[in-house]
Formats: C-alpha cells, structure tokens, sequence
C-alpha cells in the first residue's frame, strides 16, 4: 500500500471578533454648599414714654367769682 499522503495546508487564522458591553457605574461627585446667612435688617420698635406732671394754674385776681361749695379755694 503506497501512501499517498498530502500535508494539509494550513491558512492563517480569521478572527470574528464579538463585543459585549458590562455597564460599570463610575461614581460622579457633584458638591453642594449650603450657606445659611443670617441678614440684619433694622426695624423700628415704638416705645411709648409717658410723663405726668401736676400744674397749679392761679385764678385770676380780678373779677373772680367763687365756685358754690368751695372757699378760699379750700372744699367745706
């Protein structure tokens, strides 16, 4: 039996090349500050200053007539 053999012939390897996407969650940082201001503003507050005073007001000397029930300015 002769043997006949033939070497194969070998080509260069084909790549078929099949993408597949992971998702991986990247962390983004957005920085927020709160600023609490405090604003003065000026407001009236009214304040009421009461004052008594006791005033003696002279009769008149002339033509002077005397209330009923008083004399010499004195109640009797």
């Amino acid at each position: 039996m002769s043997c006949h053999c033939v070497r194969p012939i070998v080509c260069p390897p084909q790549y078929v090349v099949r993408d597949y996407f992971v998702p991986r969650l990247v962390p983004v940082i957005h920085p927020v500050v709160t600023v609490n201001r405090e604003n003065i503003v000026n407001v009236p507050q009214h304040f009421i200053q009461q004052y008594t005073t006791t005033e003696v007001v002279a009769a008149p000397q002339i033509g002077f007539v005397g209330t009923p029930g008083f004399f010499g300015g004195r109640l009797f």
